[in-house]
């Protein structure tokens, strides 16, 4: 009986060990992809070529809200400049819920302003080792 005990004990430790570790990984998974869009936001909003560069997966992809479809890390870069200048106006992202589908993999979902434009947009992420890269990136308006 006590040895029966002692096992029992023993493996709720080491599941509760389990738990907790998953939990704060989660939670710094999430802090991750946060600052990552967050990069994102402030790399356009200083038309930093490089840096906007370095926070997308070779072959990433981003579709727009004028109906612009960006494939890879070049295009997106060229074509994120050129709408950074034409559509003047402050950025930013407000996250509203980040989750992870499966392991490695991150979907950002949160409103996208643009000057007085409100968006939303949704950014997905892969893990690549230890650092989050933005494999895509849906914008669209919602209805009004």
């Amino acid at each position: 009986m006590r040895m029966l005990f002692a096992i029992s004990l023993c493996a709720l430790t080491v599941t509760t060990a389990a738990s907790a570790q998953n939990g704060s990984g989660a939670a710094r998974a999430e802090a991750a992809v946060r600052t990552v869009v967050a990069s994102y936001v402030d790399a356009r909003e200083k038309q930093d070529a490089a840096a906007i560069g370095a926070l997308f997966t070779d072959d990433a992809d981003q579709f727009n809200s004028s109906g612009e479809w960006r494939r890879g890390r070049e295009a997106i870069v060229k074509g994120t400049l050129q709408s950074s200048q034409r559509n003047a106006g402050a950025r930013n992202i407000t996250l509203k819920a980040v989750r992870f589908p499966a392991p490695g993999l991150a979907i950002a979902d949160g409103e996208y302003g643009i000057g007085e434009q409100r968006l939303w947009t949704t950014l997905v992420l892969t893990r690549q080792g230890e650092t989050w890269k933005i494999a895509a990136i849906r914008n669209m308006a919602p209805r009004k």
